[in-house]
């Protein structure tokens, strides 16, 4: 009887696979067939799945976000989280928790985004699509604490960009400093979170 292939597992380990490719052989010397061989499978078999090294990245970046939109969506209408401040903070501090977690992941994709603007590829508009959802979530939270008085009247989509940029910093800074401080960052982010408060 055949081997049952689960095919949501091989894409991973391909795309896990080319981000490490990636990033010791540059974005641009990197083909399918380095990533085929170092998966353990045909070059035909990684065509499967992905027909070149822009869809691995593209796969990548939605396959991080969409988990991490759902889970954040789900803390930012739970009501027992506290208010809307609280529920940012806590959105930030699982964003901060999963990039630590996830440093070497995160620092394979960071590669392959210099390493291919080296080359003239710009992953800006995947990213800011990508990350869209979130800056709406932001939004939504920023608009029902101004709408309940908890939180001052702002400008509301100027702020989630704001927001959204504190969370890609301290991402970029988990990538590419040795030394980070989680508490430090959080310090910052709810330094700026409690100044919207009323």
């Amino acid at each position: 009887m055949p081997k049952k292939i689960d095919h949501q597992e091989r894409k991973e380990t391909i795309l896990r696979t080319a981000l490490a490719v990636f990033a010791k052989e540059g974005y641009h010397d990197s083909n399918l067939s380095l990533i085929a061989e170092a998966s353990g499978v045909s070059r035909p078999t990684v065509y499967q799945y992905f027909h070149n090294k822009d869809e691995i990245y593209y796969y990548a970046v939605k396959l991080v976000t969409g988990h991490l939109f759902a889970k954040y969506s789900a803390i930012a209408w739970d009501k027992e989280g506290g208010d809307e401040i609280d529920r940012m903070e806590s959105i930030l501090s699982d964003i901060i928790d999963t990039a630590v977690e996830n440093e070497s992941a995160l620092m394979n994709l960071m590669d392959v985004m210099v390493d291919a603007k080296r080359e003239g590829v710009d992953f800006a508009d995947v990213i800011h699509h990508r990350t869209a959802k979130l800056s709406i979530l932001f939004k939504r939270l920023l608009r029902q604490g101004m709408d309940g008085g908890r939180i001052r009247n702002i400008d509301n989509d100027a702020t989630a960009e704001a927001i959204l940029n504190l969370a890609e910093l301290v991402c970029f800074r988990v990538a590419f400093f040795k030394v980070f401080d989680k508490q430090a960052a959080m310090a910052m982010i709810c330094s700026y979170l409690d100044g919207l408060r009323t």
